[in-house]
């Protein structure tokens, strides 16, 4: 589980390799990972975009930015949290994935709320020894 918090905005990440969608011999490794945004402050806050940034094992960098989140731009008042699921795939066995999300508060401020950085591991990785 990997952790930030922004402005009174907790993001959670756990990510989950999906063997069962992964074919290591077509270099084709699946993760989801769940997401979790809490608004611990006093405003109402929405998530308008999201921006994120995937680098496989060999350095390539993905860039995916767009609006919402699976499809939703959800409002979050004090005190909720809004919670999803989604994916990605990589051509290495490993890979990292770190973000942001633009939020808007209630009296219209726009501002960027950080996803934390977060690994993504598969049992395919070769195991180094220092």
């Amino acid at each position: 589980m990997y952790e930030a918090v922004t402005e009174d905005i907790k993001v959670t990440v756990t990510p989950f390799y999906l063997e069962e969608q992964s074919s290591p011999l077509e270099n084709h490794y699946v993760w989801a990972y769940q997401v979790r945004i809490e608004n611990k402050g006093t405003q109402t806050v929405q998530l308008r975009n999201r921006s994120w940034r995937i680098t496989n094992s060999k350095g390539m960098v993905e860039k995916v930015d767009g609006p919402g989140v699976v499809g939703e731009q959800p409002v979050l008042n004090p005190g909720e949290h809004f919670e999803y699921t989604s994916g990605a795939p990589l051509t290495t066995p490993s890979g990292i994935m770190v973000g942001s999300y633009e939020m808007e508060a209630s009296d219209g401020r726009l501002f960027d709320v950080a996803i934390p950085a977060f690994s993504l591991d598969s049992p395919h990785q070769p195991v180094q020894l220092n």
